[in-house]
């Protein structure tokens, strides 16, 4: 049987708002925290309402949402935006 991986509120936040960035794709959750998209979709269904769930699929199934790296621009070859600040350990560096 296989033992799902516990996560503190900090790193729950995290994974979350790694969902909800349009531009953050599955496999850099995945690389992050070790969750495959299934695995994303139940966490987001069991923290959000469900009104905001039905919006945040209905969004990343779309053809504007960069959530899936097959769905990318060939261009695209990084997990994040030129704009985003360094993060390290999860955090991110004073500006």
């Amino acid at each position: 049987m296989e033992t799902k991986p516990k996560f503190n509120d900090r790193e729950l936040d995290r994974i979350i708002e790694m969902a909800w960035e349009d531009r953050t794709p599955f496999e850099a959750i995945e690389y992050q925290f070790g969750l495959p998209e299934k695995e994303v979709i139940k966490v987001m269904r069991t923290n959000l309402k469900e009104s905001s769930f039905k919006r945040w699929r209905k969004r990343v199934n779309s053809g504007v949402s960069t959530k899936h790296l097959k769905k990318r621009n060939s261009d695209i070859t990084r997990f994040k935006s030129s704009s985003q600040k360094a993060i390290s350990g999860n955090r991110i560096s004073k500006r």
